[in-house]
């Protein structure tokens, strides 16, 4: 009586788990490469939206860029208009995670 009881509960532990873990593997990350046609800042500059033109199928992409890292280079001109950019963001809001010119900054 009393395994069963101790299999029970760490059953649930692990559904519980399961449960929990699960929603975030959902966001898949895409990675692509394009060249940047558009960047808007917000006006607290605390964020950004970077429209890309994939190189491969040449569709325009919108991602929401929140990191300082990427914004002091949107700032400063590092990274402008026509550069051409390595990008990774979620699937889900298109939130980036990584941004970074093709040829390094």
């Amino acid at each position: 009586m009393r395994t069963q009881f101790t299999q029970l509960l760490v059953s649930l532990a692990l559904a519980a788990t399961a449960l929990t873990v699960s929603p975030p593997a959902l966001a898949d990350d895409v990675k692509m490469v394009g060249v940047v046609t558009k960047i808007k800042m917000a006006g607290d500059g605390k964020s950004a939206q970077a429209t890309l033109k994939d190189v491969k199928s040449g569709e325009s992409v919108t991602i929401n860029i929140t990191d300082d890292e990427t914004l002091d280079k949107f700032k400063d001109k590092r990274i402008q208009d026509g550069d051409e950019i390595r990008a990774k963001f979620d699937n889900n809001g298109n939130k980036s995670k990584s941004f970074k010119k093709t040829a390094g900054c």
